[in-house]
């Protein structure tokens, strides 16, 4: 059951992606979708891991994606929707160095043959586990500070991009519990955070009818 729901998930996910690799035009879309791609493929890594039981490689994959790309992305692309015009250069530039440590560096220890192994257990802390932790912050603290900074512009996507990253956060948190609980956070953040990302922004022709409306 549990590698069903993660592999909904990885189709769920991977379909958001693609619908926002087709705004690429936008720079910042292409970072987005990057993002829910690698959302998609760590999904798969749970379907993987719980279809076939857990090893070093599906790990591997479940870590470089779910752990290292996701949330450090997402916060890349809300910087270049705010205007950083170098966000896109450190996307790809930070995408590269964290596939790099995530193949280079070594795994050790007994996987059981369910639920997702915790990484403390067969990653050292260094580098690894330190840059998970350091790009998650960050890009997490990315997403929430452009999303506060154009709430008014943007209420509804940018309401719906911080209920996607707490669904993902809580996902991760239910991971404990089994892959499925990560399997559905999975899905419900990667649809908030499409939903949040193709949302309109407030029109502002539209505020100033309503405004004058209103005095009439």
């Amino acid at each position: 059951m549990n590698a069903l729901l993660a592999f909904a998930a990885a189709l769920i996910a991977l379909r958001l992606a693609g619908k926002l690799f087709a705004r690429r035009a936008q720079p910042h879309m292409l970072v987005w979708a990057s993002s829910l791609g690698a959302y998609a493929v760590a999904a798969a890594a749970i379907a993987w891991g719980e279809a076939a039981q857990w090893d070093g490689r599906a790990f591997r994959v479940y870590y470089a994606t779910g752990a290292l790309l996701t949330a450090p992305l997402l916060g890349l692309g809300s910087l270049g929707l705010a205007g950083f015009r170098r966000a896109n250069a450190a996307a790809l530039a930070y995408g590269g160095l964290a596939i790099g440590i995530s193949l280079a560096v070594p795994v050790h220890g007994l996987f059981a043959a369910h639920g997702i192994p915790p990484a403390q257990d067969h990653l050292a802390f260094v580098p690894a586990r330190l840059l998970a932790i350091v790009a998650n912050v960050l890009g997490t603290a990315a997403v929430v500070a452009v999303a506060l900074r154009s709430f008014r512009r943007r209420p509804l996507g940018n309401g719906l991009v911080v209920l996607g990253v707490a669904a993902a956060a809580a996902g991760s948190g239910l991971a404990g519990l089994g892959a499925g609980g990560a399997a559905v956070g999975i899905a419900i953040g990667a649809a908030l955070l499409y939903s949040g990302f193709v949302a309109p922004a407030r029109s502002r022709e539209g505020l100033f009818t309503r405004s004058l409306r209103n005095r009439v």
